[in-house]
């Protein structure tokens, strides 16, 4: 690691543990770090950025905390602009700039970049004197993987973990939550499962626009192309930068006697090609790694919708005994009905001639009518089951 890697790196979780800024002056923070791993904090606004780096402020305003912008990989003649949730960054061939590096989860990918951005170019001084008579070494100059793709990978690397993080954190709360949903539906489950499917939502949304911004870079050479800033810069300080070629092409001694401007041409374009590959393989990689992710959070929904639908099918299930329930008493108060107007008939205080000596039939009013009342009730009963309404 760099010699000021660690004290940035103290500077800024100094300043994490610092009572909270204003929101305006915490938008202005940065932090640099150069080719080294090398960081020092800088507090400067959108202008100053913009002539340090030379980005458009269109660009720029896509970095904006304030504004909602979906994630997104911009490759630009001088510097790459990162948008990865709350990774926000501008990559130059030389240095890279980070946005509120005071953010909890910004202050790891600070450390993680002053640890690997030097990567084997620190050590190329040493490789470059070993081999200063070699032919080789401006290949092997050129096979270094690039500054920009190492910034890159640490972003990739970082928003990837986040996302399966906190799709582990849901999977975790998730399942327990709905096992016991299924086992016991009330409203604090039924409440509980609402907010986790929400939350869900929402992680499955941000994990598809990063999903989707890696699926376009790779359908687009050109635009992985547009990520090599090395070789642009190589290719615009190349005394024949007209050509397009890399430099490692001229510095050969036998080029001009043998090969042809054709093979020329051709090696240039196949060393492309190889770059091209290279990134995309990069690319790759973490496109993998989201798309777990992603088919993560599918499992869950589908998890979800079972459970929504065995929750589903009990509902049902105690709605059909509700309205067996019901049936078995309106069956029950017709039939009282009935047996209530038979007693009102004879309950009314009317003098009839018949009714007098005639007292022994009473009982057997009330048994018959208490016959008749049940045998209808059990008539609609069958008559139910018959067609299916109530269990047998």
């Amino acid at each position: 690691m760099a010699p000021g890697g660690d004290g940035a790196a103290a500077a800024v979780a100094a300043d994490a543990l610092a009572p909270p800024k204003k929101k305006a002056a915490f938008s202005r923070s940065w932090v640099l770090l150069d080719r080294e791993g090398r960081g020092s904090l800088l507090d400067v606004d959108k202008y100053e950025i913009m002539r340090r780096v030379g980005i458009h402020a269109r660009d720029l305003r896509m970095l904006d905390p304030m504004l909602s912008y979906p994630s997104k990989i911009l490759g630009r003649e001088k510097l790459i602009v990162l948008n990865l949730e709350h990774i926000k960054a501008i990559v130059t061939a030389e240095e890279v700039l980070l946005r509120d590096p005071l953010d909890e989860n910004v202050i790891p990918i600070v450390e993680e970049l002053e640890r690997r951005l030097p990567g084997i170019g620190q050590f190329q001084g040493e490789e470059d004197d070993q081999q200063e008579a070699n032919n080789d070494a401006d290949v092997g100059e050129q096979n270094e993987f690039p500054f920009e793709f190492r910034a890159l990978e640490v972003a990739l690397e970082a928003i990837c973990s986040f996302l399966d993080a906190r799709t582990r954190e849901l999977e975790t709360d998730a399942y327990p939550a709905l096992d016991e949903l299924t086992s016991k539906i009330s409203s604090r489950n039924l409440d509980r499962v609402r907010k986790l499917k929400s939350s869900m939502t929402r992680l499955t949304n941000r994990v598809q626009k990063v999903r989707d911004e890696l699926e376009e870079l790779l359908d687009d050479d050109d635009d992985m192309a547009d990520l090599y800033l090395s070789r642009k810069l190589a290719a615009a300080s190349s005394p024949v930068s007209g050509s397009g070629a890399p430099d490692w092409f001229f510095a050969s001694p036998t080029t001009g006697s043998k090969l042809s401007r054709t093979s020329r041409a051709s090696a240039a374009t196949a060393h492309e090609e190889n770059d091209v590959e290279e990134l995309e393989m990069l690319l790759e990689a973490y496109f993998m790694q989201i798309d777990g992710t992603l088919n993560k959070l599918s499992t869950l929904r589908e998890y979800i919708d079972d459970t929504e639908d065995y929750i589903n099918i009990q509902l049902d299930n105690h709605r059909n005994q509700l309205i067996q329930l019901e049936l078995f008493l309106s069956s029950g108060t017709l039939c009282l009905s009935v047996y209530s107007l038979v007693a009102a008939i004879f309950g009314m205080n009317l003098q009839y001639t018949w009714r007098e000596g005639h007292g022994y039939i009473f009982k057997w009013v009330v048994i018959v009518a208490g016959v008749v009342c049940g045998s209808i009730f059990l008539s609609i009963i069958s008559y139910a089951r018959r067609k299916g309404l109530v269990g047998s």
